[in-house]
Order: structure tokens, then sequence, then C-alpha cells
């Protein structure tokens, strides 16, 4: 009797126990989901552009004559002057070379000497005076071509600039037909971002900004940002000066060429950045990164449609911020959309909805990819 009244007991507890999970379990109805009202708005739409960038001037300074390296006067990454010595090379031959052809000089000089008075008194005939003249200015031609030679066998710099890479050391043999240059010097006073866009980016750049010409659609575009390689962007906004004429066969692509001014040279020849380009753009429709989901490649995103109930729904975008994307199809002013926890979703799932704050957005970030 006693285990009986125990086990009545146990049961007891538990039914109670249920009962009072059951009194405080909330009741059931559709869940909340942040939503947004959509909006037109106005956006300032940053296309992006892979840039490779050069100096100014980037002149490579190969030997005009063959010799071996006796000095190197610069180390790589030296700010250079115009006119400051950068190489000399070993001229033992060259000088060797000089002595005998100022001896052939000297010899033509005296035969010349020789053969005048015996002209001036008719002797020999005026020819064969004309003819040692002739060998005289050869030899003197082939001395001068020696000296030149020497010459170049010092080598100072073409140009204002930062000093390149040094493939050589002292000893090494150069000629003019080495593939490799002695160094290159960069002048980097104003450094030239060289960046591509292909045929669909051209047509809308060449609509977007107006002028007959080239010139003056490249007066009217804004100017540029750089984007540097640690994502940070270069403190010197840039111009777009130039735009290559003809589109590429091969590639699709047209060149353009943008200019920065580095007056603390911190942009070096032969790296790479992005090119920022501006575009205001009116009237367009931003949603939250975060509403916007993939299925099958294709961007999606749940509307809140009659009797709170979503719909996922295809749309495109043309660029995005750090929170939105900006959306050319697919969604209409005053349409609610869901803008956090569509994972948990699924078509004509009922919610409950909450508007979300409004936070005004006025800027867009495409990149080069975004116009194709």
């Amino acid at each position: 009797m006693k285990h009986i009244s125990f086990s009545l007991l146990a049961i007891m507890l538990v039914f109670a126990s249920c009962k009072k999970k059951e009194e405080q379990a909330p009741p059931q109805g559709p869940a909340p989901f942040p939503v947004k009202t959509v909006t037109i708005q106005n956006a300032t739409v940053y296309q992006d552009y892979t840039a490779n960038l050069e100096g100014q001037q980037n002149v490579e300074i190969r030997p005009k004559v063959n010799g071996f390296i006796q000095k190197i006067y610069v180390d790589e990454g030296q700010v250079v002057k115009k006119g400051q010595l950068l190489f000399k090379l070993e001229t033992q031959t060259l000088n060797e070379d000089a002595s005998a052809a100022k001896a052939a000089v000297q010899a033509a000089q005296v035969e010349v000497d020789r053969l005048k008075p015996l002209v001036d008194r008719k002797i020999i005939s005026v020819v064969q005076l004309e003819t040692a003249k002739a060998k005289l200015a050869q030899a003197k031609s082939t001395y001068g071509s020696i000296v030149a030679n020497i010459g170049y066998a010092t080598i100072y710099s073409p140009v204002n600039g930062v000093i390149g890479g040094l493939p050589f050391r002292e000893g090494s043999l150069v000629s003019a037909t080495n593939e490799m240059p002695l160094t290159t010097v960069s002048d980097t006073k104003i450094v030239r971002a060289y960046f591509s866009m292909n045929e669909k980016q051209l047509l809308f750049f060449n609509k977007t900004f107006k002028g007959a010409t080239t010139a003056e659609k490249l007066k009217a575009a804004p100017l540029v940002s750089l984007i540097l390689v640690d994502n940070s962007e270069y403190d010197q906004k840039g111009r777009i000066a130039t735009m290559n004429g003809l589109v590429n066969a091969q590639t699709g692509t047209t060149q353009f060429r943008a200019e920065f001014a580095n007056p603390e040279g911190i942009l070096r020849s032969g790296s790479t950045g992005i090119i920022r380009l501006p575009i205001e753009e009116k009237d367009v429709i931003l949603v939250p990164q975060n509403a916007v989901f993939e299925v099958q490649g294709k961007q999606t995103i749940y509307v809140v449609e009659k009797g709170n109930k979503v719909k996922s729904r295809i749309i495109e975008t043309n660029g995005t911020t750090a929170l939105n994307y900006i959306v050319s199809s697919g969604l209409k002013e005053g349409e609610i959309v869901v803008i956090e926890g569509a994972s948990k979703l699924k078509d004509d799932a009922e919610i409950t909805p909450q508007q979300a704050k409004d936070e005004a957005v006025t800027t867009a970030n495409t990149n080069s990819s975004a116009k194709k």
C-alpha cells in the first residue's frame, strides 16, 4: 500500500508540474521580424577599378658601350638628381684604342703637312693632298668615336627621381644588348595610375559625363580617389587625365590614366591600387545588405505582402555601400522588405512586422564589375 501511495504521489507531482509549464507557455503566433519600407533616395556610387602605378617618368638606364661595371655610386630606393653620377664602366681597352687612334691622327696630320708644300711647288698633284686630308678626317672621326664611348662609360641620371632595382653588381659584364637595364630612375613627383574599363563601363562613363569631345568628358568627370594596398585612402585626390580613343579588340577594354601629386613620396612606381570614381545617382532604392541572400546565384529578398505573409523575390543590384545595396530592379517604392532573419523564412510564412529605424544613407560603392 505504501508503494502504491508513493507512485500516486509521484504521478500527481509530474501532472502538476506539466500543468504549470503549460500555464507559463506563451501563446503561439507569427514571429516578429524587423522590416523596412522601400523609399527613393539619392546616392553617390563609387566605381572601383584596379590600377597600376607608374612615375611620371620611368627612365631605363642602359649602357651604350660594353664593359665591366667598375663602380656603382647609388643604392636601390635612393633619391637622385638630374646629372648625378650613377655608374662607371671599366675603360682600359677603350683607353688603349683611344691612344692608338690618337697616334693615327697625328700620323695623318704629319702626312698632310708634308704634302702641302709639295703641292704648292707643283711637285705632286692636289689629288694626293686631298687623299691625305680624307685619311686625316677619318682618323679624327675614329678617335672621336672612341673618346665618346669612353664618355659613355660614365653614366649619369637623365632625370630627377628614385633609383629602382640594381640587378647587376660591380664586376658584372654589361652591354647595350642586355635584356635588363642597369636600373630604372622613376620621377614620382606626379604618379600616374593606369586602369581600364570594359565596353559597358565605357558606355556608362560616356553617357554619364557630358561633352562633345573626350577632353570635355574628362573635364566633366569628378576628382577620383586612390585606395592603397592597405585599404586606406590616399590623402591626395587625382584627376582622370587621358582616355584611350580605341577599344582594345583583344581585351575589350579601354585604358584610362589618372594622375596624383606625390609630395611626400608615399606612392612608388610599380605599385598597385584601386581608382575610386564617384558618380552621383538620383532617385535610387537602397536596401540593407543583411536583407539580401543568394539562391542559385540570384540575389533574393523577402517582401511582406497581404496578411503579413512573405514572398521571396529576385532583385538586381547596381553596387553597395558598407551596409546597403542599390537596387536597380525588382522593388518599388512603398513595398516592405524583411531586413533581418531571412534564413529563417520561407514563402507564405506569416510574420509580425516590426519597422526598423530609417537611417539615411547617401553613399554607395560599386566594384569594377558592377556595370558589366
